[in-house]
């Protein structure tokens, strides 16, 4: 894997104050997307589950049909990991495949609370995970533990070619092992 640029961070330099300015703002003027990438922000900070949660019911609550689909719907707190170990992996020629990740839920076990599923298609990440819901060349672990799909961290994954998909998807998932995280998939 080599070192890659992190997805845009258009609040990066903004201080906390200014990202509760930048989100108030949001709210007013009914913008998902100016409030997602305010909570992003903060999410890659490491502020607090219990506060992002608060923030995403808030967006949920006064701009649901604006809010983009790589904003994950709840808080996770190795979203910043997700992203830095992702974004140390590259490809270089284009193609038909998609690297898509899934997290999955191990509430109910002493796993979780969260897991990740690490996978490559030729489909959408969307349209995938909709596929393992309905058993459609599922993996045990989608079918039952799915809750949504995580685009931000391998937005930079997509349109590449097959055999560099197939690279990255077993390195991203044994990467991710290897930082502590429960990761399925990654074959």
């Amino acid at each position: 894997m080599a070192a890659a640029a992190r997805p845009q961070r258009p609040h990066a330099d903004a201080s906390n104050a200014q990202l509760k300015q930048s989100f108030a703002a949001a709210l007013e003027a009914r913008d998902g997307l100016a409030g997602a990438e305010c909570i992003h922000e903060l999410c890659l900070r490491g502020e607090m589950t219990l506060n992002i949660e608060r923030l995403l019911a808030l967006l949920w609550q006064h701009a649901p049909d604006s809010i983009p689909e790589w904003l994950p719907m709840r808080a996770i707190e190795w979203l910043p990991l997700a992203y830095e170990v992702a974004g140390l992996c590259r490809a270089t020629a284009k193609g038909r495949s998609n690297i898509y990740l899934v997290l999955l839920d191990y509430a109910d076990s002493d796993r979780g609370p969260h897991g990740l599923y690490v996978g490559m298609t030729n489909y959408r990440a969307a349209e995938r995970f909709d596929q393992h819901k309905a058993g459609i060349r599922a993996s045990g672990s989608v079918l039952k533990r799915g809750l949504e799909v995580l685009t931000g961290p391998v937005a930079h994954l997509q349109r590449i070619s097959r055999a560099e998909a197939e690279r990255i998807e077993a390195e991203l998932a044994q990467a991710l092992r290897a930082r502590g995280l429960l990761v399925q998939g990654g074959h």
